[in-house]
């Protein structure tokens, strides 16, 4: 997907529509979408311009406490729901119409049988102060309640909660997903 078509859709998560009169007030408004714009325009820029560009989204992340590093591969339509600190590990990878809660950690195990990062599906809700950490794959559909300490594969339609986490499969988790990009 082109980063214009990228910049859309992480719009209409927010506002569910792509016009010049809500990118303004987005860009201006909304601090997460304002840094997934420069994360966006990183990722499609030419060589010269990659180096100024990763100096705004650095000077973004001290601003906001995003931490979401240039390397993370992230889906179409991100929302990042709230200004808050939000972790992500330059490995992991999300899926399409994710949405990110404030205080979310998204991490590396580095040692055991889960060494490695979270592999994110489509259509997920991440709640305030989630962590997921290890090499797991968290399905499509999924809701992950504020506070949830996710360490195993999650699968898809399923609600996560607590800690350790419990896992509630085949919970209908339809509405947690506004504005929802579609190809």
């Amino acid at each position: 997907m082109r980063v214009r078509q990228l910049i859309k859709s992480d719009l209409h998560r927010y506002h569910g529509k792509t016009d010049a009169k809500s990118f303004v007030k987005a860009f201006f408004l909304i601090e997460g979408f304002r840094y997934m714009f420069f994360f966006r325009l990183h990722k499609g820029a030419a060589a010269p311009f990659r180096i100024l560009l990763r100096l705004i989204l650095r000077h973004y992340s001290y601003k906001y406490g995003f931490q979401i590093p240039h390397t993370t591969k992230v889906g179409y339509g991100l929302y990042i729901g709230h200004f808050g600190t939000i972790v992500i590990n330059g490995n992991a990878q999300l899926g399409n119409n994710v949405n990110l809660s404030p205080g979310v950690v998204i991490g590396q195990s580095s040692r055991g049988r889960l060494m490695g990062v979270p592999v994110v599906g489509n259509r997920v809700w991440i709640g305030s102060n989630a962590i997921i950490v290890g090499k797991i794959n968290i399905g499509d559909n999924v809701m992950i309640a504020p506070g949830a300490y996710v360490n195993r594969d999650i699968p898809a339609n399923s609600l996560v909660m607590g800690n350790p986490a419990v896992i509630y499969e085949g919970k209908d988790v339809e509405g947690y997903i506004c504005n929802e990009w579609g190809l």
